[in-house]
């Protein structure tokens, strides 16, 4: 091939994946496979310097319906119900362009979730940003991006139907040059009827379903498993672009198209879009597919073969479909007014072929691209700061008076009122939820099907987390467990967004790993298995990346909906108590 070493540059592919590649497919692949391979082995797609600690965590318990692995978790809740649910990031994408980011953020988050059978019935967000209070460019930028992903949630959310109903928001001078945008997503469904990203039944119909393809999220999937640098930190044509509205008829028509008998399964096009929905659900089920890209509607003129393939553009889905039923599958979708298009079907030769106006354009092994992207094991070590850090005492700091500590506590961007950002989310659509936005400790909603409430809460301390990556991630499971607990509902299950600098940095390896430890170890004393989650890596920009932030949202059920506890004074001349012990600790964690 020639130019080698600018196209791998180009493609973020190694020298070492580059030679895995011409094993796996016995000679030099094409421009079209090596984009795919690129997408699929990306860090975004394939976790390849995550996996290692992330197969440590604890997965399963009697509730547990489905784990990682799938689109979204699932839980039991009883009488015939099921919770599905889980957290993703949007961060590059937000950082680049603020409102879409966010807005198809939300909307990749709600797809994982309804593409289960499942019908959303709240959202939650995590967000960090950077220093918002002075007049320099830094700031005036920061206030940028806060306006920009706050309305790009609540639009999208809001247009959508489902209410936003808690969350947080954290900032610190970390995230000026990465901010974090993490979005999470709860529906509700039968146990019975839980629907999988799979691709069986040799001939089964291959469909297209949802918006058209255009060249919006050109990329995508491979920029966001790389860090920012001047150069690059501008890259617009990679954010994809968000329509709520096709996304409301697309969620309206899976649901439909559930009640019926016509699918095998079913994928969301998320990061890499036909790309990694198609070689998954094959991979998962060690089938082979062929697909017709010139038969994938397209929203422009002139779109060639590879970009077909790696659009990331929004609110579009792959299904397999049931032979002999494919036609009845169009023919719901084409009522919401939305397209439909057989593009493929599939095979028993464990390749996917890929035809551009009848030429064979791509013949790939599915399991390899899929299942078996590169498993790194990356150099480890302690950062050279915890060496300061563990000699600071609260001694080393000059004294305080009362009041002035108290002034500034209240003057803090951090302490201070934030309904300015939730009240733009409707959080009471739908009419289940009981503890809504500013409500402290969880978020509540109803379950109107069993009388059943779920209770819900996001954290995560990222200053906890960079001085004790392990001990803040463990705080982070703990503190959520607690805000459950306080709604009177049984923590029963995590999921989580693990947010960290450029894993190529030995020390913020190591500060994963320990956070990944620490996820593990309060896991599995709260008897709380991560039934899904997301890892976002590369969060820096000229060598400076964020705090360690391992977002956290338990899921708690309460058997009885109307036992759930307020976080606020009912009366006056209640007594209140402190429960536990004060200790001396400085900015340090306990279990």
């Amino acid at each position: 091939m020639e130019n080698l070493e600018a196209v791998l540059k180009k493609h973020k592919l190694t020298t070492g994946e580059y030679e895995n590649i011409l094993s796996i497919l016995g000679r030099e692949p094409n421009m079209l496979e090596i984009s795919i391979f690129s997408s699929m082995w990306s860090e975004h797609c394939s976790y390849k310097s995550s996996k290692k600690y992330l197969n440590g965590f604890p997965t399963k318990a009697p509730w547990v319906i489905q784990g990682p692995g799938e689109n979204a978790g699932v839980i039991d809740v009883g009488d015939g119900m099921a919770a599905v649910f889980k957290m993703e990031s949007h961060n590059h994408p937000s950082f680049i362009e603020p409102y879409q980011g966010a807005a198809t953020g939300v909307g990749g988050i709600l797809r994982d979730v309804f593409t289960m059978g499942a019908r959303p019935v709240a959202n939650m967000n995590s967000l960090r940003f950077g220093n918002v209070t002075n007049n320099d460019d830094i700031s005036r930028h920061q206030r940028y991006l806060v306006r920009g992903v706050v309305a790009g949630i609540g639009d999208y959310g809001n247009c959508m139907g489902v209410p936003t109903i808690g969350g947080e928001t954290f900032f610190d001078e970390s995230y000026n040059g990465n901010i974090l945008v993490n979005a999470f997503t709860l529906g509700l469904a039968k146990s019975d009827e839980i629907f999988y990203g799979r691709a069986e039944g040799i001939g089964n119909p291959v469909v297209y379903v949802g918006s058209k393809t255009g060249r919006d999220g050109l990329g995508g999937a491979v920029m966001a498993s790389d860090s920012f640098t001047e150069a690059n930190k501008s890259l617009r044509p990679t954010v994809q672009v968000g329509d709520p509205f096709a996304e409301k008829l697309l969620l309206e028509a899976c649901l439909e198209l559930f009640r019926t008998d016509y699918i095998v399964g079913i994928q969301d096009m998320g990061a890499a879009g036909l790309t990694s929905s198609s070689f998954e659900m094959a991979g998962r089920s060690g089938s082979g597919m062929i697909m017709h890209l010139d038969k994938v509607p397209a929203r422009e003129l002139g779109m060639e073969s590879f970009e077909f393939m790696l659009s990331e553009s929004q609110e579009r889905m792959l299904i397999c479909a049931k032979k002999g039923y494919e036609d009845k599958v169009v023919d719901i979708f084409r009522k919401w007014d939305l397209n439909a298009e057989i593009i493929g079907e599939v095979t028993a030769t464990g390749n996917m072929e890929l035809f551009w106006h009848g030429e064979r354009v791509a013949d790939m092994p599915v399991q390899p691209v899929s299942e078996q992207a590169p498993i790194y094991d990356r150099p480890t070590k302690e950062p050279a700061y915890l060496a300061t850090i563990k000699n600071t005492t609260i001694n080393d700091f000059a004294k305080v008076d009362n009041q002035e500590a108290f002034d500034t506590l209240l003057n803090s961007v951090e302490i201070s009122d934030k309904s300015w950002i939730f009240e733009q989310y409707d959080s009471m659509v739908q009419t289940n939820t009981i503890k809504a936005p500013g409500s402290l400790d969880a978020s509540v909603i109803r379950i109107k099907e069993n009388g059943k409430a779920l209770s819900m809460s996001s954290d995560c301390n990222p200053r906890y987390n960079y001085i004790d990556p392990f001990g803040g991630a463990a705080a982070a499971v703990v503190e959520s467990g607690r805000n459950v607990a306080m709604s009177g509902a049984r923590p029963l299950a995590i999921t989580d967004c693990l947010n960290y600098g450029n894993p190529e940095n030995p020390e913020v390896m190591w500060q994963f790993a320990q956070g990944c430890y620490g996820i593990k170890e309060a896991c599995a004393k709260l008897n709380t298995p991560v039934v899904s989650g997301n890892v976002s890596l590369y969060n820096e920009t000229n060598g400076i990346g964020v705090f360690p932030t391992p977002a956290i949202v338990m899921v708690g059920l309460n058997e009885d909906a109307n036992k759930t506890l307020p976080s606020s004074f009912q009366k006056e001349g209640a007594s209140l108590y402190l429960i536990g012990d004060t200790n001396s600790d400085f900015g340090k964690t306990r279990l």
